[in-house]
């Protein structure tokens, strides 16, 4: 929630002084032939910065500081962000190895429902994360974090996070973790979970898994790697297994909206059926959001698959229903 404080800057130029002293202690610089930067700070939080001529009114700062210790599993059941039957069902697809998106806008909550995901992985496995700004908080023993490198002031030296994700298939890893999908990389991570590297997870910026696989689409074009349509949906369908959205509304609070199911491709259309989903029923006291978590009767084509791994789900949690 943001909030309009008294704490004020002096003016236009010690702002502008704040900034070079937070950007230079990271190696980077801004000024008027490089008026944007993104960082993370020592302490893991992210800052940007633009200047003018790009900011009309003056410089701009922004930093995003996140928690030393990761919201879990518990936090998101206490906010009602998610109901312990549907965290079942995804904590039951993460160890059985089922590939997960999770989709949502900016502000969302992606990132820290992924956390929470992570947190069922065996401490057993071997993790690498690929991040365009390190964010995740994974608490195995065995992670191996990678992030990606911006270009230097002569726009050379960057490293993107498709070729980080191309080097992770060398290292032998059990699960990848994209902490968030954005363009060409998109394909190379598909085939990765199309070819041995089960449970992998990751995160895309959509308004619905519709859209989101409208998206995962359109970033692997961005590959630029001669594929019909029709091959990219097949891969889409093979590799991906759950698309777990989550949205912030519109009273602040953040909420699963939808855990759906990829169930293959028809009439050349990547099909998808709806598990879990969140109806919004209205607005109560204090701008208040009502609704209610519920199940849609559909069973999972992926609960053989479940079975299959031991794992075996309350046969009542399909008839979910829980008011917020």
């Amino acid at each position: 929630m943001l909030e309009l404080t008294n704490v004020v800057f002096k003016d236009a130029a010690h702002l502008r002084h704040i900034i070079d002293k937070i950007v230079s202690n990271v190696g980077r610089r801004v000024d008027e032939s490089s008026p944007m930067c993104d960082a993370r700070l020592d302490d893991g939080s992210r800052v940007n910065v633009v200047i003018p001529p790009l900011a009309i009114d003056g410089p701009i700062m922004s930093i995003r500081r996140f928690g030393r210790t990761p919201i879990g599993v518990e936090q998101l059941l206490a906010k009602r962000a998610i109901t312990s039957p549907m965290l079942e069902l995804l904590k039951s697809a993460v160890k059985a190895r089922l590939n997960i998106v999770v989709s949502g806008g900016t502000g969302a909550g992606k990132t820290t429902l992924l956390n929470a995901l992570s947190s069922f992985v065996s401490e057993r496995e071997r993790i690498v994360t690929i991040e365009d700004s390190a964010e995740l908080q994974l608490q195995q023993p065995h992670v191996v974090r990678m992030e990606c490198r911006p270009p230097n002031v002569e726009g050379k030296g960057a490293v993107r996070q498709r070729e980080l994700v191309i080097n992770s298939l060398r290292m032998r890893p059990d699960r990848i973790v994209l902490g968030e999908v954005r363009g060409g990389e998109a394909l190379d991570m598909l085939q990765a979970m199309n070819t041995g590297h089960d449970g992998s997870l990751t995160t895309i910026h959509a308004n619905n898994p519709r859209d989101a696989i409208a998206r995962l689409e359109t970033m692997s074009l961005m590959a630029e790697i001669n594929l019909p349509d029709k091959a990219i949906r097949q891969q889409i369908a093979s590799a991906v297994s759950i698309i777990v959205q989550v949205a912030r509304l519109s009273d602040g609070t953040r909420r699963v909206t939808q855990i759906s199911e990829v169930t293959g491709v028809a009439d050349d259309m990547v099909t998808l059926q709806d598990i879990f989903v969140f109806d919004r029923l209205g607005i109560g006291a204090n701008n208040r959001v009502l609704g209610r978590f519920r199940a849609t009767g559909l069973r999972p084509t992926f609960s053989e698959r479940l079975k299959a791994s031991g794992i075996q789900l309350p046969p009542n949690i399909f008839e979910h229903v829980c008011e917020v």
